[in-house]
């Protein structure tokens, strides 16, 4: 649910996750691109989170499972392949980003648009729902988990990927501008995140203490784990396409937050047939985390 570039694994969706619907020009054949390239990033780990939540859920099986705020459907994809036997359904508010998880999936994957999270309770019963990096676009994000959680069957699980560490792919010291130059994007986007959550509709304040969040709504917390999203130097194309492509939504958003120097940094990481763009660097990397907090319905 949100085409905005959080650094913290924080990146998986679309433009009116903020509240804003597209111009009809919006371009969601690219956005859908730049999601698939970053779900693929993270595909290992999802599957390893996957394989952990088969094993939380125990005995009974898993017949039907959710992905809420699905974006194209990677995700959602690859549950379906530690899940075999389940119906799995990729949820989200885009038509467009869900036609797009339908062809991928050659049909495998059923989708349910919905607007979120208006619509929770018209999804149907579910063993297993996974939500991430979504419920942080809706305002009142314990009233999300809330009504997730009341659409759960009997020993279901809710899994939800938020935060996790910022994502690195240089080094402290890339020979452009000031030492520390990630860091100060971060601090930058920090402070915009807080922004973004600030303006969007019923916002709530909260202490974003997933576990006890996920008590309130009314389940069994059942663990937290962190996968490493590890892709070391030299990057593959797509991956620096997509880096290009994440720097210049940083550019977009953060300008007037940055000094000159850093402005400058910028924009040479940005120049698309420089040594020292992020397309042809040879020191680029990635390298992020992501953690998955989980609680089941007695």
């Amino acid at each position: 649910m949100s085409a905005h570039q959080h650094g913290h694994s924080h990146s998986h969706s679309h433009a009116h996750s903020h509240g804003h619907v597209p111009a009809a020009d919006f371009d969601w054949d690219a956005l859908a691109a730049h999601l698939e390239v970053e779900a693929d990033l993270r595909a290992d780990a999802v599957t390893e989170a996957g394989r952990w939540l088969l094993g939380l859920h125990g005995e009974g099986a898993v017949r039907r499972v959710l992905d809420v705020g699905s974006g194209p459907g990677v995700i959602a994809g690859l549950l379906a392949e530690v899940f075999p036997a389940a119906e799995v359904v990729a949820v989200d508010q885009s038509a467009a980003l869900l036609e797009r998880a339908r062809t991928r999936s050659g049909g495998r994957l059923d989708t349910r648009q919905a607007d979120l999270p208006a619509e929770f309770d018209k999804l149907g019963e579910a063993d297993l729902i996974w939500s991430g990096n979504a419920i942080h676009h809706l305002g009142d994000q314990q009233a999300a988990l809330t009504s997730l959680a009341g659409v759960l069957r009997p020993g279901g699980l809710l899994a939800v990927a938020e935060r996790g560490l910022p994502a690195r792919y240089l080094p402290r010291d890339f020979g452009l501008g000031r030492p520390g130059f990630q860091a100060r994007m971060d601090a930058a986007h920090e402070d915009g995140f807080s922004t973004m959550r600030a303006e969007l509709p019923d916002s709530t304040a909260e202490i974003e203490d997933w576990p006890a969040m996920l008590a309130r709504a009314g389940l069994t917390p059942a663990g937290t784990r962190t996968f490493l999203v590890d892709h070391p130097a030299p990057l593959a194309g797509p991956i620096r396409g997509y880096l290009h492509t994440r720097l210049t939504r940083l550019r977009d958003q953060l300008a007037d937050q940055l000094d000159a120097e850093d402005r400058a940094t910028l924009e040479a990481l940005l120049a698309e047939d420089a040594p020292t763009g992020i397309l042809h660097r040879p020191d680029a990397f990635y390298l992020s985390a992501m953690t998955v907090h989980t609680a089941r319905r007695d």
